[in-house]
């Protein structure tokens, strides 16, 4: 009598195995392809190829508490990605593409966090940076699972979700962001967050580096940086790293699925 397969992996990077055999033909996902307008083309994409990345929506960088306010920074523009994204989430998770947040979630000793960075956050050596407490409440500045590093509370994390710790402007180094996405049949990423001329462009450029196809959600994505640098960002991924869409035109196109 023939033996039973097991799956082994994550769909569509599985193996189908027993004592006996194994299948590693790793059949792929039924396509489900939907056509985007973009600034520059009409963009064919397979939503079974899809993943959202929503980056550094945290209350550091978003809240009028954490640290960017606490420096100076407006950050009523970094609050503007907020409503576009609890519109376009749930249409995204009802049609099974993953929501990834990756975010700064660095470790409480700083101990992979070199001079450079911590110069970054901290210029002067006096002020609040990377894992010193916030004034108004105490929490240490983009430590993972504090308050600051947090995820705004208008915008809610499911369990079917997929948090990806960061510890540079770009998600993909130094961290397991790139084999999840591999894990998953992922190719094709859909970009939000903050701070569109920083980590957002930088987890972009590594993501189009590294063979994936970008495409920028421009109203689910800001920067508290001067407009010229938003406007600079949208260029250079329209010109060089993908293309720029919005969740309006998202929306449409997921409506014929």
């Amino acid at each position: 009598m023939n033996q039973p397969l097991r799956s082994l992996g994550i769909a569509p990077n599985q193996w189908a195995v027993n004592s006996e055999s194994a299948d590693i033909t790793r059949p792929a996902l039924p396509p489900r392809p939907i056509d985007l307008a973009t600034d520059t083309k009409r963009v064919r994409l397979d939503l079974a190829k899809t993943a959202l990345l929503i980056i550094d929506m945290q209350n550091d960088f978003c809240h009028s508490e954490g640290w960017l306010a606490h420096i100076g920074v407006d950050v009523t523009p970094a609050r503007q990605p907020i409503e576009p994204l609890r519109a376009v989430l749930p249409i995204l998770r009802s049609t099974s593409v993953p929501i990834l947040w990756v975010n700064w979630g660095n470790r409480p000793d700083l101990l992979n966090i070199g001079a450079g960075v911590r110069h970054v956050y901290n210029s002067s050596g006096e002020g609040v940076g990377l894992g010193d407490p916030l004034p108004k409440n105490g929490a240490p500045v983009l430590i993972k699972g504090s308050w600051a590093a947090a995820v705004v509370d208008e915008l809610t994390i499911e369990p079917t979700d997929i948090c990806i710790d960061k510890y540079r402007m770009s998600g993909f180094w130094d961290t397991p962001l790139d084999s999840i996405l591999r894990n998953l049949g992922r190719t094709t990423l859909l970009f939000a967050g903050v701070n569109a001329d920083q980590c957002v462009m930088a987890t972009l450029q590594d993501a189009n580096f590294l063979g994936y196809d970008c495409v920028l959600l421009r109203d689910c994505t800001a920067t508290t940086s001067p407009e010229y640098c938003l406007q600079a960002t949208i260029y250079n991924v329209n010109q060089c790293f993908g293309f720029v869409s919005d969740s309006i035109a998202l929306i449409h196109a997921l409506s014929s699925v």
